[in-house]
C-alpha cells in the first residue's frame, strides 16, 4: 500500500466530498490544476490533513505569501489532526472565473481541544492556475463572546501569537 503524507492513497479524501484521495484531491497534489475555486480551497485544506507542505506553498499567491516556508507550516500543523471540512459559501470562482471566494469551517483536534477555524478565503486565477490570495478568519458561533487577545496563539494553528499573524 502507497502512502503520500499520512493515510493511505485509497482512504477517503480528507476534505469530505466522500471520494478517494486519489479521485478528489490526491489528483492536484500530484500536479493536475484545480478546475475551480472549491476544489483548490478542498485541496488546500487536504493538504494541511496530509503534511503536504510543499503544495500549500506552491498554491499559495507569490504576492500573498510572505514569508512562509516549508517548515513553519510543518511545525503549526504538527499538533493538529484535521477531523472536518464544512463549506459555508461559495461567491464565483468558477469554471469561467478569474477570482472566487470560499467561506469554510475548518476542524481539528489539538490535544484533547477542538479547535475550529472560520475563514473566507480569496482565490485569483495565475497563469491559468488557481491560486490561494488570502483569508479573513471569522469567528465561529462558540467562540463570538471571547476575541484571542494580542499575545495569545492565533486560532488558525500558525503556531505564532495573534498579534503576528492574523491580529495584523
Amino acid at each position: 500500500m502507497t502512502t503520500v503524507g499520512p493515510g493511505p492513497l485509497e482512504d477517503a479524501c480528507a476534505c469530505d466530498t466522500g471520494l478517494g484521495y486519489l479521485a478528489c484531491c490526491g489528483r492536484y497534489h500530484a500536479g493536475a490544476a484545480a478546475p475551480t475555486a472549491l476544489a483548490l480551497m478542498r485541496s488546500r485544506y487536504t493538504a494541511y490533513a496530509r503534511g503536504h507542505h510543499d503544495y500549500l506553498i506552491a498554491t499559495h499567491d507569490p504576492a500573498t505569501r510572505g514569508p512562509l516556508d516549508r517548515e513553519q507550516l510543518a511545525a503549526a500543523s504538527a499538533a493538529l489532526t484535521w477531523i472536518g471540512l464544512t463549506i459555508v459559501a461559495v461567491v464565483d470562482g468558477g469554471l469561467a472565473d478569474h477570482t472566487g471566494v470560499v467561506e469554510f469551517e475548518a476542524r481539528a483536534r489539538r490535544g484533547a481541544q477542538l479547535v475550529t477555524q472560520r475563514e473566507r478565503s480569496r482565490f485569483r486565477r495565475l497563469d491559468g492556475r488557481w491560486c490561494y490570495v488570502d483569508g479573513a478568519i471569522g469567528r465561529t458561533p462558540a467562540q463570538a463572546t471571547a476575541a484571542p487577545g494580542r499575545n495569545d496563539p492565533c486560532p488558525c494553528g500558525s503556531g505564532q501569537k495573534y498579534k503576528r499573524c492574523h491580529g495584523r
